[in-house]
Parts: structure tokens; C-alpha cells; sequence
């Protein structure tokens, strides 16, 4: 289920995706690249617990509504989202016990892995597996 060569093969992080919404400095990448995905040009995978964070984060900083809002805003882009199966929260396990990063940041990269894709964030966590798995780097606010 890898991409072609030729098309780029993106998992996005919950920072990705909050940098979005939030209007933080990575929002124009994320913007184009969803763009893309709605092209045909680029694929796009992440992790359904990504997609908590990306909730309970937004819970926290505006409201359980906005949050509602930003699930439904996120429904309308061409995404393929991975259930946590035992052997993805294995390869994120592995991952964790060798770096240290969030267990919710190694499930993204360990998807990113399983995949052949380069995950798509700012979150500086993910420094620790640059060379483990590819990471295109979104700015910081």
C-alpha cells in the first residue's frame, strides 16, 4: 500500500492538522498538500489515534464544539485512516521503548514505516527518529 515514486506518500501527524486549523505557520503546507490529496497528486494516511489528539487538543484550547467542527471539517479531505491493530500498537511500542517520544507520535511514525510514507509535522519529538523514518518538517509558531 505504498505510493508510487512518482506520488508522494504523506502520514500526517495531529500537529500537522492543528497547525491547520489553528492557522499556525505550517498551515500553507498542510493546505497544499490536502489540496494535492484532492488532486490525485499526493497520498494521505494517519493514524485514527492521531485524529483523537487532534480532538481532545482542540477540546482543550477552543471547545468540545469546535472540535465537532474541525472532525467534520476533516471528513472532507481525502485521508485513509489506519485503526490501531495489535501489530501497529507493537511496531509504536518498539518505537517507544527506544525513543522518547510520545506513544501517540511513535504509532504516527510506525504507520509512516509500515507504509513506505514521510510523516508531516513540526512536533520537535519526532527528531529522535529522522533517521529511522523520512520527516517533512512543517514551521513553528
Amino acid at each position: 500500500m505504498t505510493a508510487s515514486p512518482a506520488q508522494p506518500f504523506y502520514v500526517l501527524d495531529s500537529f500537522a492538522l492543528l497547525a491547520l486549523f489553528q492557522e499556525e505557520p505550517g498551515a500553507p503546507r498542510v493546505r497544499e498538500v490536502l489540496r494535492r490529496a484532492d488532486d490525485g497528486e499526493v497520498r494521505l494516511a494517519m493514524a485514527v489515534v492521531n485524529i483523537g489528539e487532534v480532538f481532545y487538543r482542540t477540546v482543550r484550547s477552543r471547545s468540545y464544539q469546535h472540535a465537532v467542527e474541525v472532525l467534520n471539517a476533516i471528513d472532507d479531505y481525502i485521508i485513509d485512516y489506519f485503526e490501531v491493530d495489535r501489530a501497529l500498537a507493537m511496531e509504536g511500542a518498539e518505537l517507544k521503548s527506544r525513543y522518547r517520544m510520545s506513544y501517540a507520535d511513535c504509532i504516527a511514525a510506525a504507520l509512516a514505516l509500515r507504509l513506505g510514507a514521510t510523516v508531516l509535522t513540526g512536533d520537535p519529538e519526532f527528531r529522535q527518529v529522522e533517521g529511522v523514518v523520512g520527516v517533512e518538517w512543517l514551521p513553528r509558531a
